[in-house]
């Protein structure tokens, strides 16, 4: 069985970020069927449709290229002001535009939101799953992964230190690569 690529979106621009600690840990622990790569974000220009004409900012091209290539899509993303990040919607967007364009479209996903707070972003989490409705990425419903207190769960190397997340962690991962084997097949 071909392994199947996935795309890592990670929601923080932050270097030291939690979630892109978080992020590494999970793609250390899927499955040999997954193969993750985290596709960088920072970098795309705020989406504004009077530049997606004739002559499109190649950054924003290179992305939608490289999303076309991934069989799904895993979202790692913080909670800002209750609902996903701007940085992350924007990719969103970009990836789902021009009209009729979607590089998103049926690309199964899963979205794991990690906060150093107690309720583990579930506002941005569930923002998130109402955005991946719309452009057409069926959405992994278990097991749910709201990850809290993240600040307490790396070593100053970033690793995952603690053993009940790992074990959770692993799980979910393998629970995505059954679900993303379920939404490719055919393919």
């Amino acid at each position: 069985m071909a392994r199947k690529r996935i795309a890592v979106i990670v929601g923080s621009l932050r270097r030291d970020s939690l979630n892109r600690k978080m992020a590494k840990a999970m793609m250390k622990l899927a499955p040999d069927s997954l193969e993750l790569e985290i596709i960088e974000i920072g970098g795309l220009p705020l989406y504004n449709q009077d530049l997606d004409n004739d002559n499109p900012p190649a950054v924003w091209t290179e992305f939608r290229e490289r999303l076309k290539k991934f069989d799904g899509v895993l979202f790692v993303t913080p909670e800002y002001n209750r609902s996903m990040p701007g940085a992350l919607k924007n990719a969103i967007d970009v990836g789902s535009r021009p009209y009729g364009k979607n590089r998103w479209a049926g690309k199964p996903g899963a979205v794991v939101s990690v906060s150093p707070g107690a309720i583990g972003g579930f506002g941005a989490n569930h923002h998130l799953r109402q955005s991946l409705v719309f452009i057409d990425v069926p959405a992994m419903q278990q097991p749910e992964a709201y990850i809290g207190n993240a600040a307490n769960l790396f070593d100053e190397s970033g690793n995952l230190t603690n053993d009940s997340v790992r074990e959770f962690a692993a799980k979910f991962m393998h629970a995505f690569a059954a679900w993303v084997a379920t939404n490719t097949a055919g393919k």
